[in-house]
């Protein structure tokens, strides 16, 4: 009779740990709605993407807002003639909107001029890659799903000095991209 009742225990006692795990897994989403003022990041800090670019990001809808699916930054250039590595996403779509200045994207083997209004999308598992080709840009760029995209840039804006190539290969490749090629270079 004893062991009848550590079995029915145990089929009981499975179940409820198992639903203590999932919750705990469970991530928290914003329930309300919120503004982000034009120069402000959602959380206070601007993010320096140093080693790559030079360009500054500020989250605009953070990862935790969503529960992952969506990640949404400014991203204000300084940059003129520079850009990232060719690489792709392994899981996450992107688009950029350009707010000012123009830049050179090139999605897969194709290339193309953006200027102020356009926006372009960059599936998951594409190469791309872009170049800032006036001396100030600004662009909204988002990530879907969010993955990430915010730990790379906050590990980014951690350097202190410039970081080796096999460090960038390395961060990128633990936020979930591979780089395939070198940065666009300008004529």
């Amino acid at each position: 009779m004893q062991r009848g009742k550590f079995i029915l225990s145990a089929f009981l006692f499975f179940p409820f740990t198992s639903m203590v795990k999932l919750a705990a897994q469970i991530k928290t989403r914003t329930n309300n709605g919120f503004k982000v003022s034009a120069g402000e990041a959602r959380f206070g800090r601007h993010f320096k993407m140093k080693g790559v670019t030079l360009n500054v990001l500020d989250i605009k809808i953070s990862s935790k807002d969503t529960d992952g699916a969506i990640a949404v930054f400014e991203q204000n250039g300084f940059t003129p003639n520079g850009g990232p590595p060719l690489h792709i996403h392994l899981y996450q779509d992107e688009f950029f909107y350009i707010v000012e200045g123009e830049y050179l994207f090139q999605v897969g083997e194709e290339k193309f001029q953006m200027k102020p209004g356009d926006t372009i999308f960059l599936p998951r598992n594409i190469q791309h890659a872009f170049a800032q080709l006036s001396e100030k840009g600004k662009v909204i760029v988002s990530y879907m799903p969010a993955g990430k995209m915010e730990d790379f840039f906050r590990i980014t804006d951690s350097w202190t000095i410039p970081p080796s190539k096999e460090e960038i290969i390395r961060v990128f490749k633990e936020c979930d991209m591979d780089i395939t090629g070198p940065p666009l270079t300008v004529a």
